[in-house]
């Protein structure tokens, strides 16, 4: 093997797992292993990655630790929310959005240093592992992907530690006893599984959640937000303009504040088993129901019924690690499409974990009250109409009437 891989990199987060990894990797392929850690918003510190790759013989010019902020909500989260997806009709897919950027970012880096294969510490039972490789191969067909759980006979949490203490590989404090969850976060939402959360009939520890506060907690007074958007994108909060990073850590303090975005969720994985989740998506959650607000004014019912009809499928890509598929691509240009004239600003009520759509308006609605009022509408709507209308959709039913009677 060692002959066959010059240089490898990483997907690396600094922890006891890609910690290991990297020790592995270096000993098993006798390589130079180039580590990238991507700053997604999880609000950790990430110069300690940096420390850990260098005390590991990591060259300081082979460490990356990028800032993909920006990027990160403004290329994959927005286009994503234009088509509201929801996976399983729930789930607002914060994990596996962030993984397609990941695996473009350190194509981007093995092409840029000339190395020729990837890793990551994904498991081998979860969707992880598909996402990340499904992009490294949609970009860099011929790359070879490293997987290292699904190679190595380190099978146990008690096996990682002996690993990194053979090897001089400093352990977090919080690693030496059993992990009551696991999580992964990004800006966008933090999701925890496992162990506690294994049970399904369980309720999900208050400890658990590290995003929001108890909605019990939540402040007793309503708070009253606007969101403005230009097609199809948020732009602005309370009339202030905001970059699209910025615009999501605004609305993820507000979800914070008042409990909004939990989600105990029982999902089909790609990969065939069911899991039990626990996610928070505090800002997300705000913006996809604004979304929608806005789209109730400004889309025809055809467009919007049949947006209604592609989430699902377009959902169901991005969990399954499509976005650099083709029918990805083309569900997102008929999304984009329908987004010209999505442009207006939705006021929100946030209390005790809800968010309520009170106020929406646009320079390109298409509500009439001219022609939905009640009231005497001076000819704009002629009531007659609906007798024909209705005479034409019901002949097929009068039709198999007679004939059944």
């Amino acid at each position: 093997m060692s002959d066959k891989i010059n240089r490898i990199v990483l997907a690396f987060s600094g922890g006891l797992d890609t910690s290991v990894i990297l020790k592995w990797l270096q000993q098993t392929y006798n390589c130079e292993v180039v580590t990238f850690t991507a700053d997604l918003g999880q609000g950790e510190e990430l110069e300690p990655a940096r420390a850990k790759a260098r005390l590991m013989g990591v060259k300081e010019e082979h460490i990356f630790i990028d800032d993909l902020r920006e990027e990160f909500v403004k290329d994959y989260v927005f286009p994503m929310m234009r088509s509201n997806a929801l996976y399983e009709g729930l789930y607002l897919l914060g994990t596996s959005i962030a993984r397609p950027l990941i695996a473009k970012r350190q194509i981007e880096i093995a092409k840029q240093l000339g190395a020729d294969a990837v890793s990551h510490g994904a498991t081998g039972k979860g969707n992880d592992q598909v996402r990340f490789e499904l992009g490294y191969y949609g970009l860099a067909p011929d790359i070879k992907v490293i997987a290292p759980w699904r190679e190595w006979d380190l099978t146990s949490r008690t096996k990682l530690i002996e690993f990194a203490e053979k090897h001089q590989i400093p352990i977090p404090r919080d690693k030496r006893g059993e992990s009551p969850f696991s999580t992964d976060a990004n800006m966008l939402h933090t999701s925890s599984e496992g162990k506690v959360l294994e049970d399904p009939w369980e309720e999900t520890p208050d400890y658990v959640y590290s995003r929001t506060v108890n909605p019990e907690d939540a402040p007793d007074a309503p708070e009253y937000i606007t969101i403005d958007f230009e097609r199809g994108d948020g732009v602005a909060i309370n009339g202030v303009g905001m970059s699209p990073a910025t615009l999501l850590e605004t609305l993820n303090e507000y979800g914070r504040k008042h409990g909004i975005g939990r989600l105990d969720l029982v999902e089909n994985r790609f990969v065939g088993m069911k899991s039990r989740g626990m996610y928070e998506t505090p800002g997300g959650t705000i913006y996809h129901l604004a979304h929608r607000g806005i789209e109730q004014l400004t889309l025809d019912r055809g467009a919007a019924h049949l947006k209604d009809e592609l989430a699902p499928k377009y959902a169901e890509l991005i969990y399954n690690g499509f976005w650099f598929s083709p029918e990805r691509e083309m569900l997102q240009a008929a999304i984009d499409y329908s987004q010209e004239k999505v442009t207006g600003t939705v006021r929100l009520k946030l209390y005790k974990g809800g968010v309520h759509v009170v106020g929406r308006k646009s320079p390109y609605s298409l509500y009439s009250e001219k022609v939905v009022t009640f009231e005497d509408d001076a000819g704009a709507y002629d009531q007659r109409d609906a007798a024909g209308f209705i005479k034409l959709n019901a002949l097929r039913l009068r039709l198999l009437g007679r004939r059944d009677r």
